[in-house]
């Protein structure tokens, strides 16, 4: 399994970098994880967007789904399919407005999904549980089923303690990181404490921090990560375009 990084940033794009969006394949199957502002010119630079055989959406915020719109458009207007003729995207079915938009002719259907519920989407399985967040969103596991290798995504969170059970023994976390270790205040993000302790309390193997800041200090946001995690697990600090090796 190999994860490709797409984007990163909350909120908004930064520095030519986009917002939330990973690209996940096993056995020539091309799962996209989100698809944020910038991450349909990020995909192109890795495969043929038409090569899509899925779309998993965490949940329906603009930096997490920017770029749907776009790669629907792209898949009406190009006539040549690989082996999906119709892309399948994967939303929560809370929020009915954006969950139908997700059908669009000739290109996309939408496919729904539910808190505790899993989902055989090609080589993987894909559970789910609810989030604190002002809107319904969703942190999503995925197992690459032939070897129960995992990769969890915290989509958007405060922090609470049901996401170490869901995050247990992951090979790697992506987790929202979007606040420095002071930050004070009713937040709807995780800071980089919280989310260092929920890898080493989950007892997760790799950490990757993401939904970051637009700030020029993310080495210290790392630096800060890394203390509440401790020595055991590796702590990355995304760019555009790295590849994880998940074997």
């Amino acid at each position: 399994m190999k994860l490709t990084v797409l984007g990163y940033y909350g909120g908004y794009p930064f520095q030519n970098k986009g917002t939330s969006g990973y690209l996940i394949q096993s056995d020539g199957f091309n799962l996209l994880l989100d698809c944020g502002s910038g991450v349909l010119m990020s995909l192109e630079n890795q495969i043929d967007p038409l090569k899509l055989n899925a779309v998993v959406l965490s949940h329906y915020h603009a930096d997490h789904i920017a770029d749907v719109g776009v790669l629907q458009y792209y898949w009406q207007l190009h006539d040549e399919r690989y082996k999906t003729s119709i892309l399948p995207i994967y939303g929560h079915t809370l929020d009915k407005f954006n969950f139908d938009r997700l059908d669009w002719p000739n290109s996309t259907k939408k496919v729904g999904f539910e808190e505790n519920q899993n989902k055989k989407v090609g080589p993987f399985e894909l559970s789910f549980i609810k989030t604190v967040h002002p809107v319904p969103a969703f942190a999503i596991r995925i197992k690459e089923i032939s070897t129960g290798k995992t990769i969890v995504y915290t989509a958007d969170t405060r922090y609470f303690a049901g996401l170490i059970n869901f995050t247990k023994d992951a090979d790697l976390l992506i987790a929202d990181t979007n606040f420095f270790s002071d930050k004070t205040g009713p937040i709807w993000h995780m800071t980089s404490t919280e989310v260092g302790q929920l890898a080493k309390n989950a007892d997760v193997n790799e950490l990757m921090i993401s939904h970051l800041p637009q700030s020029n200090k993310l080495d210290e946001l790392k630096k800060q990560t890394e203390q509440a995690a401790g020595d055991k697990i590796k702590v990355i600090l995304p760019t555009v375009g790295e590849r994880i090796e998940i074997s």
